[in-house]
């Protein structure tokens, strides 16, 4: 398997692990204990404690950003392109993606937290964008 396609299966077992210590805990917790319905979680409306919203739309940011970095993995899989930059663009934007998420959980968001998370995003963005560039010039 080639360092992108270990890069995008980490970003999935990533958002996974996201969901199971943050929203998983909150809501598992809470409909074992039957202090709540099972139905009782609105997907359109936030919940819960301060934290368990960071950790819903962290998880969130995951689920909204893997596609787009699954279909740009699936296009350099599929024209076979093997160099040393697409495996630190790939590797990269998988730290970016850990260190954005840990940011959002961890911390309150005051404007300063805001402002390394979204760097953290904009990493990804940029090496997301890269990583186009270089297949679409290798299909070319």
């Amino acid at each position: 398997m080639t360092i992108p396609m270990w890069m995008l299966l980490g970003f999935a077992t990533w958002t996974l692990l996201l969901l199971m210590a943050t929203v998983g805990v909150y809501r598992w917790a809470a409909i074992l204990f039957s202090r709540v319905a099972i139905a009782s979680f609105h997907s359109d409306r936030l919940e819960g404690e301060d934290w368990y919203r960071r950790g819903t739309r962290a998880h969130a940011n995951c689920v909204e950003n893997l596609p787009v970095f699954g279909a740009i993995v699936w296009v350099i899989s599929a024209l076979d392109i093997n160099s040393l930059a697409v495996d630190y663009l790939s590797t990269l934007v998988l730290i970016a993606r850990v260190c954005q998420s840990l940011v959002h959980v961890s911390h309150v968001q005051t404007n300063r937290f805001v402002a390394v998370r979204f760097a953290f995003f904009c990493v990804q963005l940029v090496c997301f964008l890269a990583l186009i560039v270089i297949a679409a010039c290798y299909g070319a």
